[in-house]
């Protein structure tokens, strides 16, 4: 089942296996996926001697959990782990083995101080970008922790249970049997969300940064790194590392870099970062900015940070249509990932708002997966490449309304349909369909901030040409500036300019 590079690649990881690994196998003989279970498994096994396999029955079949010598650690892979989940499996062989994983000493003892018992199930596909964060996480906890297991479900091998349990979000994590979570979630949230989140005391003592960026995003990774590289006092407040890029699949425009993805550009970001004396905050979320003598920003949780100057690389998130059901819908038909969600829809009738790039790839992609896309879009033209558009109307089952307007997300306990009004003639119109697929666009995050400096309407931090914003000694970066261009490499240079704007602010005051 797997190609002679992959094979080459993974007998090089697998000569890094520390111990002997058990993989207790549950398959039935008239299945299908069970079948090409064991093969995958056989050829598995058949690339090192320390690895062996035996029969088993687990709670799902077809499923094998991945154990110790006389020790299971609670991983099991429902289903076969190819993909985006193969480095998952790789990285659990590894860290079952005895290597140890890539986690800072203080997230490892937090995780083995957690008391109590802990069973998780995370439903994925294979071709969702966000789920093997979650995976890998939940997999290392598992290592860990000998309270705590980790089941992957591959929801295309139990498509049974998905629709049991109306899972139309990817990754959808269970613990205990109740839901947990839904998206993206790194180590460090998960943590959180069932032991002690750092709180106010935590950051007493802390002496004035010279430079506080907010935001782990590229422009604010950009920042800490220039900061940094002065030799001056840098911290960096983060809800999380990668920000909006967390959400991209496939970067192809990332200069010198023919091909990366948003997760690995992330974790180079933090780690790149963590090669300098900054003052890391992640899981922290800023809700307050004032100037007195320092500039304070308090957190969420309090605590309040004082610096010198400030540099605000908040991002942007995924813009909501503000209409009723979307909220009451989410994660439940609703969904901004056609990547990681589409697969749970197939072969069902789908919306896809928006007419711009985003939504006109989302309705392409899509289209080979389910029955019907109907795409809405507000202007009386596309907005999207011509390229793209050609694409798109040579499907024969895809739909484009234009010149409408989104009125309302119809269900009951799902999305069941979509309502929009012609806005040339006031005919108001209703679809029947399964999904919605929400793509218009970003909004910059920046609410928090209020009056305190000068926004665009549209909520855009204005900016100079050194990254200076209205309030004295606070600079932008990034998404959340009124660039007229957001992209990744933009942010990082727009990051970069912010901080030596900042650098010469202290200079000269």
């Amino acid at each position: 089942m797997l190609d002679a590079d992959i094979k080459q690649q993974l007998s090089q990881y697998l000569q890094l296996l520390e111990g002997d690994v058990l993989i207790k196998v549950s398959a039935s003989s008239d299945d299908a996926v069970s079948n090409d279970m064991l093969a995958f498994l056989e050829e598995l096994a058949g690339m090192s001697p320390r690895i062996t396999t035996e029969k088993a029955q687990l709670a799902r079949t077809p499923s094998f959990s991945v154990n110790r010598v006389g020790e299971d650690t609670g991983i099991v892979f429902a289903g076969i782990p190819l993909g985006h989940e193969f480095t998952s499996l790789v990285l659990a062989l590894l860290q079952v083995s005895g290597r140890a994983p890539k986690v800072e000493q203080s997230v490892i003892d937090q995780i083995k101080s957690i008391k109590g018992n802990y069973a998780f199930e995370s439903y994925v596909s294979l071709s969702c970008h966000n789920c093997p964060d979650v995976v890998q996480a939940l997999n290392v906890m598992s290592v860990l922790n000998p309270g705590i297991s980790h089941t992957m479900i591959d929801g295309a091998a139990f498509k049974d249970e998905v629709e049991s349990k109306d899972i139309l979000a990817v990754p959808s994590v269970f613990l205990n049997g109740e839901f947990f979570g839904s998206g993206r979630m790194s180590l460090e949230e998960i943590i959180a969300k069932i032991s002690d989140a750092p709180d106010a005391s935590e950051f007493e003592g802390k002496e004035p940064f010279d430079v506080l960026v907010i935001g782990g995003g590229p422009a604010g990774a950009s920042s800490a790194i220039y900061a940094a590289r002065k030799g001056i006092r840098t911290g960096i407040v983060a809800e999380r590392f990668g920000g909006q890029v967390m959400d991209t699949v496939g970067i192809e425009n990332f200069i010198s870099v023919k091909y990366t993805e948003g997760a690995k550009l992330a974790a180079s970001l933090e780690e790149h970062v963590k090669e300098y004396n900054v003052d890391v905050m992640k899981l922290q979320r800023a809700k307050r900015l004032e100037k007195k003598d320092f500039i304070e920003v308090e957190l969420e949780n309090g605590a309040v940070l004082k610096s010198k100057t400030v540099i605000l690389s908040t991002g942007a998130r995924w813009r909501n249509v503000g209409v009723p059901g979307e909220a009451e819908f989410k994660n439940k038909g609703v969904a901004y990932c056609p990547h990681c969600d589409g697969p749970l829809f197939a072969g069902k009738h789908v919306a896809v708002i928006g007419g711009g790039n985003s939504g006109i790839e989302a309705a392409i992609d899509l289209a080979g997966i389910v029955s019907h896309v109907t795409v809405l879009e507000f202007m009386p033209e596309l907005k999207a490449d011509s390229v793209l558009q050609d694409r798109l109307y040579s499907l024969p089952n895809v739909t484009v309304h234009k010149n409408v307007q989104t009125k309302e997300i119809t269900g009951t306990d799902k999305v069941n349909g979509i309502s929009f009004i012609d806005r040339a003639t006031g005919e108001e119109k209703h679809v029947e369909l399964q999904g919605v697929f929400v793509q218009i666009g970003l909004v910059p995050n920046t609410d928090w901030l209020g009056d305190t400096l000068e926004r665009t309407r549209m909520g855009e931090i204005v900016v100079d040409r050194h990254g200076a914003t209205s309030l004295p000694g606070v600079f932008a970066a990034g998404d959340c500036t009124n660039s007229p261009y957001k992209q990744i490499i933009i942010s990082m240079g727009s990051g970069a300019t912010a901080a030596l704007g900042a650098f010469d602010y202290l200079i000269r005051n």
